[in-house]
């Protein structure tokens, strides 16, 4: 992909010395080595390039973009967490019972529908018909600065919730599985045996040991999460980080394209090393052992 040729696009008006100008003052022509020197150089002093999608510095774009996604992610993030493991510990402990099988059954069908579809159903549904929610944006049309926290909160319920409900079902299906397997083994049978219910056999063994799989699993979405906001943002035109991949995508915008990379590998470096650091704090037999 030639990024002055992707930059001038169909204009056909640029001589063939205006384009020799563009491609030095660019430095399109230098040696790889010599280009990925200055971009790391550039890159350090907070230099990202320039965004010939937005016309604006790459920094900025991001910056503004993050900023939206940021909450939605974080949002949908923890929402998956919490309701996962309630409704997977629920289904566990009526396991074979009517609630366990609603809940599996919801759960299984939520896992197997695409998230975009169920965004376009809920956007139909309560935005278009209902008129409860906007219909887009992650903000009120035309208003741009001072914006209450409340106003992003209401433009972002659809989205948050569209993206939560499929990781929810993920967590959901994966606590029950793991939940069932602890209820029946021989120390829990042990703890029936000593008069425990099966209540306080989850307080005191389940939490502890179906934690560790679980963070493994939740923290492991983080990539999934991401790529998520790719689709559900653009359903529900969200400026976020996803619809200005989509739109750097479609105009080769590599500049944009190539800073949208490296902070989506940042954030799921991060939250991988989150996890290996809570990994000794769940469980001390892991402590011990790098003690060890």
């Amino acid at each position: 992909m030639d990024p002055v040729e992707t930059y001038i696009g169909s204009i056909k008006r640029i001589s063939t010395e205006q384009r020799q100008m563009i491609r030095e003052r660019w430095g399109v022509d230098k040696p790889l080595p010599t280009k990925i020197s200055n971009w790391a150089k550039n890159a350090i002093k907070g230099d990202l390039g320039y965004s010939v999608t937005f016309e604006k510095d790459v920094s900025d774009v991001i910056r503004q973009a993050f900023s939206n996604s940021l909450l939605l992610i974080l949002t949908a993030w923890i929402l998956s967490f919490v309701f996962g493991v309630l409704l997977g510990v629920r289904a566990a402990i009526r396991q074979n019972r009517l609630t366990d099988r609603v809940i599996k059954t919801i759960a299984y069908l939520f896992s197997s529908i695409p998230a975009f579809w169920f965004g376009i159903l809920l956007l139909l549904t309560f935005s278009v018909k209902l008129k409860w929610f906007p219909i887009g944006y992650a903000s009120p049309i035309g208003k741009s600065e001072n914006i209450l926290f409340f106003e992003k909160l209401y433009h972002m319920f659809l989205p948050a919730l569209t993206l939560s409900i499929m990781e929810i079902s993920t967590i959901c299906i994966y606590t029950r599985e793991k939940l069932i397997e602890i209820l029946d083994s021989d120390y829990a049978l042990y703890e029936y045996a000593r008069g425990k219910s099966v209540m306080e056999v989850v307080k005191e063994h389940g939490v502890r040991n179906i934690l560790l799989p679980v963070v493994t699993l939740q923290f492991g979405s983080i990539n999934e999460i991401i790529g998520g906001t790719l689709l559900i943002e653009s359903v529900f035109s969200y400026n976020g980080i996803g619809r200005i991949t989509i739109q750097a995508g479609l105009r080769g915008d590599l500049p944009l394209i190539l800073a949208i990379t490296i902070v989506t590998a940042t954030i799921v470096f991060i939250g991988n090393l989150i996890a290996n650091i809570l990994y000794p704090l769940i469980d001390p037999r892991i402590r011990e052992g790098v003690a060890n």
